[in-house]
Formats: structure tokens, sequence, C-alpha cells
């Protein structure tokens, strides 16, 4: 997986069983102590819930290039559509289940069709659902509560008695009243599901409250815990890996975020949390992030903001002079440590402008073939902050033609003349 090593950071080889293949040694302070969980999987939904996104849509060939390195990564599990949604749809499902080693999801209503549907497709998980608020129960279902339990049960034993693995979801879990929602977990529980999702479907969990949630629910049944979280708020990464503490097994994430309104926990941010500050080994080639990402990127038409989290542009890049020299002294100063930009298929950049110092300056006029002396440095480093301050980008070309202008000697000018 690509870690780099140094005094500080070391690559562990054989230690306990559940110590991640790639793991490092930790810095002091806030992470030192990593033993919150000792295993997270991984279900993508960026072909369902990310392409509920507004103005997004997946035709069938982008979501075959998606799902094919989404499996080529080790995603756990490819919520691949929604098959009762359209022939099209039906048959990107199909094939992907098809044509994937992951277990391939489709999602169904808690309606006969929807479940005949997705398993028409052959798809290895069903993930059936149905709201529990009483604010969608009652305004968006015009149903009551007990006519919602029935309907949950009747959809997951149809699924059951197919022999296909079952994910229920009660739908809005975050603002359901608590009593039925331990009502329902133990009603479909007894149905037989696999998997409970719990979805905090408008995004109003906080880390602390969500925990407390997953940890009521893991109470009251014996099937395996998933959680699906919103980032209305942006807490949805935050909330995910809370409820992997407090007993979930899984998250439904998406690439870059992408979903319903402000979008989902997303795929990078948790993948990498997990991996390098929790130190657990989710299986996924993280060195593949980046690429996912841009391919989720174009085929989506979402831009990825410059700070965004692993993948955006400014991720590992460094324009402040003081963090820029410590970067070039050792990149540990002023990044995270345990997460690299070659763990995810990343390159580090030295971004020139205002704030630039002159060691950043130093390193792109060496890297040019320049050997400039001190004051020559300066000077193009003025001329740097100068173009910057005129909010004009700054390239590796400019820092070439601010060379010449000084008149910096190339190191092949002077290896010809000593010839």
């Amino acid at each position: 997986m690509g870690v780099r090593t140094s005094q500080r950071v070391r690559c562990l080889t054989t230690t306990l069983a559940l110590t991640p293949v790639r793991a490092v040694e930790f810095f002091q302070g806030t992470l030192d102590v990593t033993d919150e969980f000792d295993a997270a999987r991984v279900f993508d939904t960026t072909l369902r819930d990310g392409e509920q996104s507004p103005r997004t849509s997946f035709s069938y060939e982008d979501k075959r290039e998606i799902a094919a390195v989404l499996d080529e990564m080790g995603t756990h599990v490819i919520e691949a559509g929604f098959p009762v949604n359209s022939d099209a749809e039906f048959e990107a499902v199909s094939d992907i289940a098809s044509h994937t080693d992951a277990t391939t999801c489709g999602l169904a209503r808690v309606v006969d069709k929807d479940v005949a549907a997705a398993l028409d497709a052959g798809v290895e998980m069903v993930h059936v659902f149905v709201s529990t608020s009483d604010v969608q129960i009652e305004d968006s279902m015009h149903a009551t509560r007990e006519q919602v339990k029935e309907r949950a049960i009747d959809a997951v034993e149809q699924v059951k008695d197919a022999g296909v693995d079952c994910m229920f979801s009660p739908m809005d879990a975050t603002r359901t009243d608590e009593a039925f929602l331990v009502e329902m977990v133990e009603a479909v529980t007894e149905a037989g599901t696999d998997w409970i999702n719990v979805p905090d479907t408008c995004g109003v969990a906080t880390p602390r409250r969500f925990y407390d949630l997953i940890d009521t629910v893991t109470g009251h049944t014996d099937a395996r815990i998933d959680v699906h979280t919103h980032d209305d708020f942006g807490l949805a990464t935050a909330n995910a890996l809370s409820g992997i503490e407090a007993g979930a097994e899984q998250a439904q994430v998406s690439v870059n975020g992408i979903g319903e309104r402000a979008g989902n926990a997303a795929y990078e941010e948790f993948v990498m949390a997990v991996e390098s500050v929790y130190q657990t080994d989710t299986g996924i080639d993280t060195t593949r992030i980046t690429e996912l990402s841009k391919l989720v990127e174009a085929r989506s038409d979402m831009p990825v903001p410059a700070n965004k989290p692993v993948v955006g542009d400014n991720a590992f890049s460094h324009e402040s002079g003081i963090h820029a020299a410590g970067v070039i002294e050792n990149s540990d100063t002023f990044e995270p440590g345990v997460m690299t930009p070659e763990m995810v298929g990343a390159t580090r950049e030295l971004v020139l402008g205002k704030h630039t110092g002159v060691n950043a300056v130093r390193e792109h006029l060496v890297e040019a073939g320049y050997d400039p002396t001190e004051s020559e440095v300066r000077e193009v480093t003025r001329m740097v902050k100068d173009r910057g301050a005129e909010k004009e980008r700054v390239t590796a070309s400019t820092v070439r033609e601010f060379a010449r202008d000084v008149d910096i000697e190339r190191v092949e000018d002077r290896e010809e003349v000593s010839v």
C-alpha cells in the first residue's frame, strides 16, 4: 500500500493478527490509542444514493466503469441501484451483479414488485426500506405505524424466502420515536433480516447521539449493524465513524460524498480515517482512491472542491512559507504523518503565491535545473510574492521566467563550461 517510512514512522510487520498490514507507529498526543474497533466494512452507495444527487445521472457504461474500479479496490458491498426504477436500471444492476466479486446490492421499497425486481436482477443482497418517523409515515406514506411494520416484515420474509441476504432500513431512524424504532428492529430481526441499516436520513445526528442510538439498536437485535449518514451539517463521516465505534460493522458511503442534498459520508474520508487514524485495515486498495474520485467527478459532473479532504487539489498542497519549509525538511511536520499522498495515489505540491517562502522557491528552482545563490532565491521569492499578491497564478514556467530575468545560472550550463 506504499507507506513512507522515516525515523518516526515505521512499518509494523508481524505483531497481533488484528494489526493492519500497513499500520504505522503513531505520534504522541491524541493518536496514541487506536483500539476503538478492530474492523470496518465498506458499503458503497455511489451508484444508488450518489446518483440521487440533484442533476446527476449515470449511464449504463458509467455504472459499469465505476463498479469495476470499486470492485478491484476491494469494496465489500456495491449498491448498484434501484432495479424496479427502469429497464435500463435493472440491466445495469444485473450486469454489475454478474461481473463483480463484491457483494452486489439492489434497493427496494417494502413493495412486492420492488423486491421481485431486485431478486430477478440477481443481486446477492436486497436492501429493503420503509419510513419509521411519524412525519414520514403520516405525510409521505399516508400510513400507520402498524401498517409500516407489517409491510417491513413481509418484505424481509420475501427476501429471505428467496435465499438472499436481506438488509432492512428504518428510514429516518434518527427522527423516529425510540420505542417504535426498537419495536421495528425486533420485528424484522424475528423475520430473519441479516443486516439492519440505521440511516440518518436527514443528517440531524451528532456523533455522541448517534453512538448512543447504535448502542441501543445493537442491544435489540442479533443482526449485523450498518450505518448510513448524511452530511447536512457536515457530520456524515464523523457520525459514520461514531457508529462503527458503537458496534456497527459497516458504513454506507459514496465517492466524493455525493448524494441527496448535501450528500453522504465520503468513501475516501471514511476509508482513510479507518486506515490511518484508527489503524484498522479495511482491505481497500487505497492507492486508487484519487483515481476513483476523479472518475466519479467526471461521470457525475460534480466538481470536487479544492479543499475536499483526501482527494481535493489542496489536500497535499502547501503555499505558506512556514508549512512549505517544514514539509521540505520532513513531510510529517505539516501533514498528518499517518496519511501520505502516496497512500491515496496523489502527489504533494508546493504551491507558489503570495505566501510562498524562500524554501519552496529554492526547491522549484533546483527542480528546474538552476543552482541559485541565496540572494537570487530571495529575489525570485520577492517576484513570486508580488505576482501572487496581484491574484495572478504563479506556475513552474513563471519561476523559470523569473530565473531568466535574474540571470540565474543553470547547472547544465556550468557543466558545459567546465568541460
